[in-house]
């Protein structure tokens, strides 16, 4: 929740949609109970385990096979530090993001604000 709690903060009341796969400590008593209220956060959860509708599973088969490929790091830190490069490549693209949503079948549907 500690995370999330920062994403909250990070966005300042700006509305967020998070897709959760369907791990249990995502569906915890405990974690159902924070997410009710919290109005800025949108749930959307996939199945317990289906690879191929979630999109960050691609985003890190692209990470795996540049970024990460042959990597021995000698240090955690050389790990991180490399998966965030994979990432800030990833975001730079325009497109590419998209296309790991696109080849999920999946789409997002946002909602303008309620006045």
């Amino acid at each position: 929740m500690q995370v999330l709690e920062q994403v909250g903060a990070f966005y300042a009341g700006e509305p967020v949609v998070l897709v959760w796969d369907g791990l249990s400590a995502h569906r915890s008593r405990d974690m159902r109970a924070w997410a009710a209220g919290q109005d800025w956060l949108t749930l959307e959860r996939l199945p317990a385990y289906v690879p191929e509708l979630n999109p960050v599973e691609l985003l890190w088969s692209a990470i795996k096979t540049r970024e990460l490929a042959n990597l021995a790091g000698d240090r955690l830190a050389d790990v991180a530090d490399t998966v965030e490069r994979g990432i800030r490549r990833v975001s730079s693209d325009e497109q590419l993001p998209w296309s790991f949503l696109a080849h999920t079948g999946l789409t997002i549907h946002i909602q303008p604000p309620q006045n």
